[in-house]
């Protein structure tokens, strides 16, 4: 009898995987990266997120193979679709919505406001992951220096993430822009009025102002993994710092340097479009969805859709990317409810 109720009972426990106590067979032979798959898998917000973002990256790399094949038409002038009486406001309803352009055409010119906010998420991808490898790179391996060595090392980097913390970043960039452009252009193809040299200035602004946050977290993280058995075996080999750093410390931060990435990468997007705003980063005719909410802006109350279509899009990838970094951050901890 007592054995049978022992059975009983194991049978009604409850198991902090959420599967069944009978399936435990099942779960017994996974690793702790496929738990975390099936946790995120039965979070439906997450998978949608996961869907849109996948989405948008889809659409960023098709969009140069699409405009080369002409599918996308970013740059040519309709001028028969524009009304010179109104102010060069689109012909038709809508915004000149029509099968040819299905988010009408931009007032003024008459270029494809489909094809343009299509190619523009191409360059705020680039410019958003570009600024976020650069911010999570320097962050990772001085979190990595100054939480391993601790002293004085850990002091330099300390003091140098408090000096990066206060500075203005905004008032920085606006201030150094056409001198940093400048010096970008000096050493890049183009001049200081070319796409590339804006555009990589505001990657290495966006990244170097970005690590200190994230150094703190990896310093943070590198706290606990030190003391671990496998670092102290490495050390008590005579294992070299650089691969204590990267083959002992690094591949146990993953995780948080994931879910990192994925809250990063929006907070880059809307600060492309912010700076764009500021007139600072990629100029028109080449598009961004910063550099097309901004020229929409003067035409928010006559033609809406052309305002609408670049501000709901920058909306839905930030907000994408912000529910895909929590889902991944409770997919890989259980124990951090939302």
């Amino acid at each position: 009898m007592s054995v049978q109720a022992s059975n009983l009972e194991s049978e009604q426990l409850p198991d902090p995987t959420g599967v069944a106590v009978a399936d435990r067979s099942k779960v017994a032979g996974q690793s702790p990266t496929k738990l975390a798959i099936g946790r995120f898998r039965r979070d439906k917000l997450s998978m949608i997120a996961f869907v849109v973002v996948f989405l948008y990256l889809l659409a960023a790399i098709s969009a140069p193979f699409l405009v080369h094949f002409g599918v996308l038409d970013p740059t040519s002038y309709h001028e028969d679709l524009i009304d010179g009486n109104t102010g060069g406001l689109a012909i038709g309803k809508f915004g000149g919505v029509s099968w040819d352009h299905p988010l009408g055409v931009e007032p003024g010119t008459g270029r494809d406001v489909l094809s343009r906010v299509w190619y523009g998420i191409t360059f705020s991808l680039a410019i958003a992951l570009s600024a976020t490898f650069i911010a999570i790179g320097l962050g990772t391996v001085l979190g990595i220096i100054s939480g391993f060595s601790g002293g004085w090392t850990d002091s330099i980097i300390g003091r140098a993430v408090d000096l990066t913390l206060s500075f203005p970043q905004t008032l920085m960039l606006l201030a150094l822009s056409s001198l940093g452009v400048a010096f970008v252009a000096s050493f890049m193809p183009g001049g200081p009025s070319d796409d590339i040299p804006n555009g990589f200035y505001v990657v290495l602004v966006l990244g170097l102002f970005g690590w200190p946050g994230i150094a703190r977290i990896i310093r943070g993280q590198v706290l606990t993994v030190r003391e671990r058995e496998f670092v102290d075996a490495a050390v008590l080999l005579g294992a070299p710092r650089r691969r204590i750093y990267f083959k002992e410390i690094l591949p146990n931060l993953w995780a948080p340097l994931l879910v990192t990435f994925t809250l990063t990468m929006p907070v880059y997007v809307s600060a492309e479009a912010a700076l764009a705003y500021l007139n600072v980063g990629i100029h028109p005719p080449t598009p961004t969805l910063g550099n097309v909410l901004r020229s929409s802006i003067n035409y928010s109350t006559a033609d809406f859709l052309f305002f609408f279509a670049p501000a709901f899009l920058i909306m839905i990838i930030v907000v994408s990317f912000n529910l895909l970094g929590d889902g991944l951050r409770d997919a890989l901890d259980p124990k951090s409810g939302r």
